[in-house]
């Protein structure tokens, strides 16, 4: 039986939160205080404190809240996929940025890597990242290896999304967004299908991808495997 004062203190915390998240997203961090929170939730100060402890607090868990129902949305748009991997790459790297242009504030907060790192919503954002970049891996469309993929998207991601959030926004060239898009493709992705004749980096990382389901093999055959194609992949990175 569920007790009635933790239904209220759960009511009362979603409303908290949604309140906050509405200030950060109109009005910037600067408007998320404990007086305009607990005004616009229709709550006292002190259940704020003691639903968060303090601000920070309270700040964590509207960030949490209004990525983690990003995040969702990603993995539902994810999970109805077209047979097209790059096509559906472009589509999820527009609706992310015009996320983070939509929620200049959150993703200010989510900028700083100390609180990225200890956000369940923003693993499972790189998780859904890395789905992707496995579908594109499957397909035979990667030239490099699936990790360093995955991290220049979400760098270049991330940096399309901070240089229009730095512009005034009439100012911004949101033509910025295709242009990087294709300059990180063109580095990470083959023009078809890899064979033999589109390189080895590329028959190696489509190697790399389908190695784990490959019949008749020991899971020590597959370690070693495994082992080899990343020395090799590392060789064949452009020296820096």
């Amino acid at each position: 039986m569920t007790h009635p004062e933790a239904t209220t203190d759960s009511g009362s915390r979603a409303k908290i939160v949604e309140a906050a998240a509405r200030l950060l997203r109109e009005q910037g961090i600067r408007a998320v205080t404990t007086r305009a929170v607990s005004q616009a939730a229709g709550v006292q100060a002190p259940t704020i404190y003691r639903q968060f402890g303090d601000k920070d607090g309270l700040i964590d868990a509207v960030a949490e809240h209004v990525m983690a129902t990003y995040v969702a949305a990603k993995a539902q748009t994810a999970a109805a996929e077209s047979d097209d991997p790059v096509a559906d790459l472009r589509a999820a790297w527009q609706a992310h940025i015009e996320f983070g242009l939509a929620n200049p504030g959150l993703y200010a907060l989510l900028s700083n890597p100390e609180r990225a790192h200890h956000s369940p919503a923003t693993v499972n954002g790189i998780k859904v990242l890395q789905a992707r970049v496995r579908r594109l891996a499957a397909a035979g469309r990667l030239r490099v290896d699936e990790p360093r993929a995955v991290n220049m998207i979400h760098a270049a991601g991330s940096g399309t999304v901070q240089a229009l959030l730095a512009a005034p926004p009439d100012d911004r060239d949101l033509t910025l967004s295709d242009a990087m898009f294709d300059t990180v493709a063109a580095a990470i992705l083959t023009t078809a299908p890899a064979t033999p004749e589109a390189g080895t980096a590329a028959v190696a990382v489509t190697f790399g991808t389908v190695l784990p389901d490959l019949p008749a093999l020991t899971d020590a055959e597959r370690a070693l495997m495994a082992e080899w194609l990343d020395r090799s992949l590392t060789h064949l990175r452009p020296a820096r």
